[in-house]
């Protein structure tokens, strides 16, 4: 039987573990949106559109399998995908200049 005491010490554990991942997340995302900035100030450059549906596609196909092979659901793994599309295409669209 699990006593309080090794329960909160169980916790504090996990919860430490969990602080570490969402840090290297946040690190992770940080230098994935300074990849893609350099994208779109590309594009914007080249007269490209912000978004490209089928890299999108290919990119949330490709992120539902890896989610799947790791135990992860794909629905959120997918969800959480076109939140980062949606604040990519965003900014991508701040390189375009304003409109006329």
């Amino acid at each position: 039987m699990t006593t309080p005491e090794s329960a909160r010490e169980e916790l504090l554990r996990l919860r430490s573990s969990i602080d570490n991942l969402d840090a290297a997340l946040v690190h992770l995302l940080a230098e994935r949106f300074k990849c893609t900035e350099a994208v779109g100030r590309l594009k914007a450059r080249a007269g490209m559109p912000p978004a490209d549906p089928g890299r999108e596609a290919v990119q949330i196909a490709r992120l539902r399998d890896l989610a799947a092979s790791s135990g992860l659901d794909p629905r959120f793994a997918e969800k959480f995908l076109n939140l980062v599309i949606s604040e990519v295409i965003q900014n991508h669209r701040r390189f375009l200049g304003p409109e006329d």
